[in-house]
């Protein structure tokens, strides 16, 4: 693995170099003896770290599969864990590696805020331009929460297919798949026809499905001078309501700030508070009656809608051929790849990396699996506290779970004794 030197650009130069620490440890919990990963330390620093791989990858008509693991021992606040595949180059320098150094596939956990995210990108060359665009694979629809934030290693492994599907895998289980033609967004290959940007909507173009009855007319009765509300005559006063007390009072138990200059501040008078008399009252000061909706209220007069008769539906510009049109059947044939590398920023430290394996056969990603994560999760599954010690850590956190435990328990020796 090769540090990388250099810094982003951009960047203010106090933030820019990629001095975060790299460590190669042990987990912190769920130890597997003598089993060591690369673990980035630092918070708040920018990270790089690459290495190139024993050959690259050329993709023409066998699979890749990408897979590695992730343990977020402290959780994670803002960060990611994912990995990029770089892409071959005569000039490629690992100690010049950084965010802009050109990459195949991105790949792996992403997660800040509430935000969980498993990306899946690839770099697509356009074959008429020669330029390169991001493809995003859609978002996988499982809660990824629990995989950041229980502290265990989990497996992640992406598997490209020469027939352009994808698989996205976490712990060994489907949780997106998908096209490379259909299911990238943007997509990969663009409409064969675009809106003409010189065609203009006529001055005369009519949109309106619905328009005012024209030979509508008001009627003779129609008031619109009428109030919508107006005083319930058949209101009555409630009885010992209280016309000579005000809502409010001066508070009698208010003290003028000695600091109060009068000439400055002007005449003091005491903060208003509830009048008390009020509170066991129907109501104070002068009674009002109370406001209604008035039935002859109509409001404005407006003529009744009708169906356009010269509505011309909803205007949109005449299509043209895209001149940018192209046709790219198989995305799969992507930029072959040479080096893998971890460019990551994170204000929580402790991410744990390791078993990284790039291959083109299931069978033999299955067996790294097993003799890494498998044994790591056999490990995780010994250490689990038993469902005694569970439940009564659960008490402690609340304690009200223990009238529960007791009422659990005493129902079916209670109804034992009733029915026996």
């Amino acid at each position: 693995w090769v540090l990388s030197k250099t810094k982003k650009e951009d960047t203010d130069d106090n933030i820019a170099k990629y001095d975060g620490r790299w460590e190669v440890e042990e987990l912190k919990e769920n130890t597997v003896p003598g089993d060591r990963g690369l673990v980035l330390k630092s918070v708040a620093k920018h990270h790089a770290i690459s290495t190139m791989l024993t050959k690259a990858f050329i993709f023409d008509n066998k699979p890749l599969i990408v897979q590695y693991e992730v343990n977020f021992q402290e959780g994670i606040d803002c960060g990611g864990a994912y990995i990029k595949l770089l892409s071959s180059s005569d000039d490629l320098n690992l100690e010049y590696f950084f965010d802009k150094t050109p990459y195949t596939i991105m790949f792996g956990p992403d997660k800040c805020g509430e935000d969980y995210k498993l990306h899946f990108i690839f770099r697509h060359k356009n074959p008429k331009t020669g330029e390169y665009d991001e493809k995003h694979a859609k978002r996988p629809d499982v809660d990824l929460k629990k995989f950041y934030m229980d502290k265990k290693t989990h497996l992640y492994t992406l598997v490209l297919k020469p027939d352009d599907t994808f698989e996205v895998l976490i712990d060994q289980t489907v949780v997106s798949k998908g096209s490379l033609l259909e299911d990238m967004v943007p997509p990969i290959n663009p409409p064969k026809e675009i809106e003409d940007p010189s065609d203009k909507k006529p001055d005369d173009w009519d949109e309106r499905p619905k328009i005012p009855d024209p030979n509508a007319v008001k009627p003779d009765d129609w008031d619109e001078d009428e109030p919508s509300k107006i005083e319930d005559p058949d209101a009555v006063k409630p009885e010992g309501w209280l016309d000579d007390e005000p809502q409010y009072v001066p508070d009698p138990n208010a003290v003028k700030p000695k600091d109060w200059d009068e000439e400055m501040d002007g005449e003091w008078e005491a903060p208003q508070i509830p009048n008390p008399k009020c509170e066991t009252a129907p109501g104070c000061g002068h009674w009002v009656r109370p406001m209604k909706n008035n039935p002859n209220y109509k409001g404005k007069w407006k003529a009744p809608m009708i169906d356009n008769p010269n509505y011309q539906g909803i205007w949109s510009p005449r299509k043209i051929p895209n001149p940018d049109y192209f046709e790219d059947l198989h995305p799969f044939r992507m930029t072959t790849v040479s080096a893998i590398g971890l460019e990551l920023w994170s204000i929580t430290s402790d991410i744990y990396f390791d078993n990284f394996i790039i291959c083109s056969e299931k069978e033999v990603a299955d067996r790294w699996a097993a003799d890494g994560w498998g044994l790591k999760k056999l490990v995780a599954s010994a250490n689990e506290p038993s469902m005694f010690s569970q439940l009564v850590t659960a008490a402690e956190d609340h304690p009200w779970l223990w009238v529960l435990y007791i009422l659990t328990l005493a129902l079916p020796v209670g109804l034992g004794v009733l029915f026996c």
